[in-house]
């Protein structure tokens, strides 16, 4: 863990950008709680393997980098729903973090999760779950948003005890709401608080 400039890791991929808008969302509420956010994303991945993404893309946030996830206090991690799981960028980048794993540099660190799909029942739930699995076999703990959340009552589109969501519509043209965004936003700022209160516990035995 970084300790003379602690970070939240908020680490997304987004197709069309409303993954992005919540992760930036975020972000705020990370910042808001008095945490450092760093922003990264994920180079999209392609069956034929001919050529490689550069290591800096041309334009947008930074690639992470394995030193980013090693280094950060806590992790907000997003990525809209395909066929009810993480998209293949953000899967692919999971499957080269056994390093990460056999050291155990996420253990004992807190973590969240988050989404985005076109359709009000595209497997939001599952996709959320199922991002879970990756970061409880690092070790780390696990953030949701609770109920005392009012927007979590009031949602009619995006949101979840699971973590923030968002429902963008069968073209991808529906903006994140009011509702989705002051979620993400709690969520954010319950993992600072989180990551905070976890790096002065005595882990030791």
């Amino acid at each position: 863990m970084s300790q003379a400039n602690p970070y939240v890791l908020v680490l997304y991929y987004s197709s069309h950008g409303t993954t992005k808008t919540l992760a930036y969302a975020i972000a705020q509420g990370i910042e808001d709680a008095g945490m450092m956010a760093r922003i990264r994303t994920v180079p999209t991945v392609a069956p034929e393997t001919t050529s490689s993404k550069p290591a800096i893309p041309d334009e947008g946030d930074l690639y992470c980098t394995m030193d980013d996830l090693k280094d950060c206090s806590g992790l907000a991690l997003g990525s809209p729903t395909h066929f009810g799981n993480m998209a293949a960028p953000m899967k692919y980048f999971w499957d080269n973090t056994v390093t990460l794993w056999l050291a155990g540099n996420l253990q004992n660190k807190p973590a969240s999760v988050f989404t985005a799909t076109g359709s009000m029942h595209g497997g939001q739930e599952t996709t959320l779950l199922t991002m879970m699995l990756p970061l409880l076999h690092h070790g780390m703990m696990i953030v949701g948003v609770p109920y005392a959340e009012p927007a979590l009552n009031r949602t009619h589109r995006g949101g979840t005890p699971y973590g923030a969501s968002h429902v963008s519509g069968a073209l991808h043209d529906q903006p994140v709401n009011d509702d989705e965004r002051e979620l993400g936003v709690a969520q954010g700022r319950r993992l600072a608080i989180s990551a905070k209160a976890l790096a002065q516990a005595n882990w030791t035995r």
